[in-house]
């Protein structure tokens, strides 16, 4: 079922997004060659907590960790471990914050120094796969709007689309309806309405779409191994159109 948002949710779900923003703020100064990800979690969980806020992700279905650290060919859930960043890897923090009973949830893909083209190539166009998404956001659209605007924009930049991941609404629980994929036909799905907040997520690979699960049942990599990147916004349905409640410091810029 679809849930509209009360203003007083929207109040708390704007706080748990504005420590989401904060953490990955936090750790973007950490996020260097030679520290694990393991360190990385300890970090934003420490952070998190600080801030008064729940780090959802731990314990969520059994993963033990505060934020998913994927890393170049891992697309999602990679679950921190002792492996140490190295030059030219890029990784994805992905995290969900709760606070008082709502949450916020945001991934973004970082580079460790400096990267190869490729890689930046990727990040730079996944990133703009997620705005092409966001823009369409606003009362009346389809769902669908917004997953052909990102398969558009990925497929007109040769990326590989995941298509058994997808966005998702948000709220009380982590994932709420309705799905929001990132392929689809314009026009189709269910219509957004004022009040409504989902999480819109592209994830892109910089070669094939396939992938598969590692035996934790959470890693999921890319089948021919190249890198893969995820960005990922909290957004609410306006009046008029949208509001980001996980927003970057540089947001504005992107838009």
């Amino acid at each position: 079922m679809i849930t509209i948002k009360s203003d007083r949710e929207i109040e708390l779900m704007r706080e748990a997004g504005k420590m989401v923003s904060k953490t990955h703020q936090y750790l973007k100064d950490y996020i260097k060659p030679g520290i694990t990800t393991k360190e990385l979690d300890r970090l934003a969980e420490n952070y998190i907590r600080s801030l008064g806020g729940i780090p959802t992700c731990k314990g969520y279905e059994g993963f033990p960790s505060a934020i998913c650290a994927s890393v170049n060919d891992t697309v999602v859930h990679g679950i921190p471990s002792n492996y140490k960043l190295k030059e030219g890897d890029i990784i994805t923090i992905d995290m969900v914050i709760g606070y008082k009973g709502y949450q916020g949830d945001a991934a973004w893909t970082y580079a460790v120094g400096k990267i190869d083209d490729d890689k930046k190539y990727l990040m730079e166009h996944t990133e703009k796969a997620l705005y092409e998404g966001v823009k369409e956001i606003k009362p009346g659209i389809h769902i669908g709007d917004i997953s052909f605007a990102i398969e558009s924009y990925a497929k007109k930049h040769h990326l590989g689309v995941v298509e058994e991941l997808c966005g998702h609404g948000i709220g009380r629980e982590m994932h709420e309806d309705p799905e929001v994929p990132n392929y689809g036909v314009a026009g189709e799905g269910p219509r957004l309405k004022e009040g409504m907040v989902i999480c819109v997520e592209p994830m892109l690979n910089f070669g094939t779409s396939s992938i598969y699960i590692l035996e934790d049942n959470w890693t999921v990599k890319t089948q021919d191994g190249k890198p893969s990147a995820h960005y990922e916004h909290t957004v609410l349905v306006t009046k008029d159109g949208y509001s980001i409640l996980t927003p970057r410091f540089d947001e504005e810029s992107k838009l």
